[in-house]
């Protein structure tokens, strides 16, 4: 039973990769763009983002599937929750502390996948099509590796 639970976790945290693109590109920049803009146009000095109201509504679905899947017992659903909960740390980690640099945690990653995510966070923020977070097309870990390769020959 812990392996399909473990199953049920991880394939939900992949799932949400997916669900993070169709969010962001059909919701984030549509209807609810009016609490998304000011994360492509920050103010300096901006604590805080009407998009960091996201934050509270990507959390709800978790905190409900937690709460079903303990009562009355332990289920499925606890897991699906699981699985949400890990993308968004995930998904803060990288997008908040790694990409935009809101904390100094990760500021020194030197990795080719982590730098082509970052470029292709930048891409979208300057008109590309990138809406995921996780999964980072193969030209902008290439580039990020010439680049890296570029840096260490000077």
């Amino acid at each position: 039973m812990i392996v399909l639970f473990i199953l049920i976790t991880f394939c939900t945290f992949v799932f949400m990769e997916a669900v993070t693109w169709f969010t962001h590109k059909f919701i984030m920049h549509g209807f609810l763009w009016v609490l998304h803009e000011d994360h492509h146009y920050p103010r300096k000095g901006q604590v805080f983002q009407k998009n960091d109201s996201f934050f509270f509504i990507f959390a709800t679905p978790s905190i409900l599937l937690f709460y079903f899947g303990i009562n009355p017992s332990l289920n499925y659903t606890f897991f699906i929750g699981l699985g949400i909960l890990f993308y968004g740390m995930a998904y803060f980690l990288v997008h908040d502390v790694f990409i935009h640099q809101r904390f100094s945690w990760l500021s020194n990653v030197q990795h080719p996948y982590f730098l082509g995510l970052r470029r292709a966070h930048g891409s979208h923020h300057t008109g590309g099509k990138c809406f995921g977070m996780l999964w980072v097309p193969r030209q902008f870990i290439r580039e990020a590796k010439e680049n890296t390769l570029l840096a260490n020959e000077n």
